[in-house]
């Protein structure tokens, strides 16, 4: 009997933007043209995940960049100052997702075997609505339709890593069972997601924010570095269920939670 009744996805470094470099690089540049301010991609990785203002604020207070904000402003980033830096992301962001746009290999094809088996695709992103219908019609185009999207601005109870987003996701697509969904990330607030909604989550070590390289870089590494990014990029997500390097892997995973509900587990 069939046992799970949807997958829900995240976006970038999920289906779409093998390495999640669509809004990493924007977060540095939006930083440099709002306040001439030095951002490092790996700063602006650390709260990948979350709503974009969030992330800016989230940003201020890492004690890295708050040390060198307060060195160049005299005090630390304001409220006022997140929305500047926002203001200044989103046309930025809004040109990049479509440029980034493309499915990650493999994907598409286990999507369709994923409604085979009678499931449904539900999505949430940390972008913004804005951003989104910007990147929906080229992901379309490409073959990626879910059959629902939730943005980190769509709900007033706010985004990652509270369960507001998969848990809309569930309103939406008529599921009785959170315990029935499975939510899939690549950031470790997305994971929090999933698991505040009371779902299986499923994080993805290889194609987004934890390894952090394009498909063309991660081909460039020899075995060694790629054996050394991944097993560090499995313990930023160890609080999954299960962790995989790819969506394009996790149908033996689905099979193993049907088991498990069979069973009568639950997440």
């Amino acid at each position: 009997m069939q046992q799970l009744n949807a997958v829900i996805l995240d976006w970038a470094g999920t289906v779409v933007d093998f390495g999640s470099v669509a809004p990493t690089s924007i977060f540095v540049e939006a930083f440099a043209r709002a306040y001439q301010f030095d951002l490092s991609l790996a700063e602006a990785r650390i709260p990948m995940g979350m709503g974009k203002w969030d992330h800016i604020h989230t940003l201020g207070q890492l004690s890295s960049v708050r040390e060198r904000w307060v060195a160049q402003f005299g005090q630390p980033m304001t409220d006022a100052q997140v929305d500047e830096i926002y203001r200044t992301f989103m046309p930025l962001q809004k040109a990049k997702v479509a440029e980034r746009a493309a499915p990650i290999p493999g994907v598409l094809a286990v999507l369709e075997q994923i409604r085979e088996r009678g499931m449904k695709i539900g999505s949430c992103s940390g972008y913004p609505r804005e951003v989104m219908e910007a990147l929906l019609p080229v992901a379309a185009d490409y073959g990626y339709q879910p059959d629902c999207v939730v943005c980190s601005d769509d709900l007033a109870a706010g985004s990652r890593p509270g369960p507001w987003m998969a848990l809309q996701n569930v309103i939406e697509l008529g599921l009785m069972a959170v315990s029935r969904c499975v939510k899939v990330d690549d950031s470790a607030p997305g994971i929090e997601e999933g698991l505040n909604a009371g779902m299986w989550t499923v994080g993805l070590s290889l194609t987004g924010n934890a390894v952090g390289l394009t498909l063309e870089e991660w081909q460039d590494l020899d075995a060694h570095r790629q054996q050394q990014l991944k097993a560090e990029a499995q313990q930023q997500l160890s609080q999954a269920h299960y962790v995989i390097d790819s969506l394009a892997d996790i149908l033996p995973v689905l099979d193993d939670i049907e088991q498990r509900l069979a069973r009568g587990e639950r997440p």
